[in-house]
């Protein structure tokens, strides 16, 4: 008998907390002094904090090289991993020796041995350890993640974990007069998530299903080009608009394998790109503007985290009864969904 993957445990680290007005004032204002609409643009990104491991206010890195950027990916990203990959594991009830899978999603970051390596050994974790980095694949990550540990587990029987660390902060541009720059500097921030799954646990969410949708027509609507001084956000104003034509196909696909429709899912955890995918899946999906509410929250509490945000988003949901449906958004252009029943 196939053992079901369930999410037992979950945990996160966020870095030090910025209010939206101070950067802009204390950084961001001068920067695009000359720029009209800048500080419209910027506060209607719908993010009221968020969350960085580098604030530009007290420290400029725009002008780092990668290698430096690098550097100081690994310094601060180890300890909010650990501490996520930690929490997530006392939620579940397990122990670092009990884990059999651990995977890293990240586009942040990169080192060799890498995050994987290095926190399994502060950990903790078994010698024989299985491993997989899920990189720059950007901000749905964590769906894909996902269904690689809930596979493993499937087939393993054995424990994994899921690691989504974003470090955003230490790739902010040299500003040059463009407006899409100014969204992708208000919109992301910091943060490390995790969840444990576990084979046939008969508590937590049980994935239950994943559909990927890739528009390859699409694909420089978004994209995160490795440069010399870090990393550099490409951020098209059509990216709604592509979001649009698939996301009712592709929850319609997902929703019908399991005999369910748009009117039985308990929850919905929908990365918050920015305020307009939000605004496109509800209209899309027909959704009540109060099932948009956890993902408009962490955008407004926390920002865009990349990858580490849709978990979040299912943190926000706390205990819904009955099903939930997980959704992420990035580069491709591509959809992910995931369907999470009840154990």
């Amino acid at each position: 008998m196939v053992s079901a993957a369930v999410i037992t445990g979950s945990g996160r680290a966020l870095p030090a907390r910025y209010e939206q007005g101070e950067v802009w004032d204390g950084y961001f204002a001068e920067k695009y002094a000359g720029l009209r609409a800048a500080e419209r643009v910027f506060h209607a990104a719908g993010v009221r904090s968020r969350h960085a491991v580098v604030n530009p206010v007290d420290e400029d890195v725009s002008q780092w090289g990668t290698g430096a950027r690098m550097e100081r990916y690994v310094t601060e990203g180890l300890p909010l991993g650990k501490q996520a990959v930690a929490a997530a594991l006392d939620a579940a009830g397990l122990a670092p020796g009990d884990v059999g899978q651990f995977a890293v999603a990240t586009c942040t970051g990169y080192a060799t041995p890498g995050l994987d390596i290095r926190l399994s050994s502060d950990l903790g974790m078994p010698l024989g350890l299985q491993r997989l980095l899920v990189g720059h694949m950007g901000c749905y990550a964590a769906l894909p993640g996902l269904a690689a540990v809930s596979d493993f587990v499937t087939a393993r029987s054995r424990p994994a974990v899921l690691l989504c660390l974003e470090l955003t902060s230490l790739h902010v541009q040299p500003a040059v007069a463009d407006l899409e720059q100014v969204v992708t500097h208000a919109l992301f921030s910091d943060a490390a998530a995790a969840v444990v799954v576990e084979p046939a646990a008969r508590r937590g969410r049980r994935v239950a299903g994943m559909v990927a949708r890739t528009d390859h027509a699409t694909a420089d609507h978004m994209t995160w080009d490795v440069t010399d001084l870090g990393f550099r956000m490409g951020l098209s104003p059509r990216v709604p608009d592509v979001l649009a034509r698939h996301v009712g196909g592709v929850v319609e696909e997902l929703l019908t394998e399991a005999g369910l429709r748009v009117e039985d899912v308990a929850g919905w955890a929908v990365h918050p790109g920015g305020p307009r995918i939000l605004d496109v899946v509800r209209d899309e999906l027909g959704l009540a503007e109060e099932q948009m509410t956890p993902s408009r929250r962490v955008l407004a509490e926390h920002g865009n985290c990349s990858s580490a945000t849709v978990l979040l988003v299912l943190d926000e949901l706390g205990d819904v009864d009955g099903p939930v449906v997980a959704m992420a958004f990035g580069p491709g252009l591509t959809l992910y969904a995931t369907l999470l029943l009840p154990a």
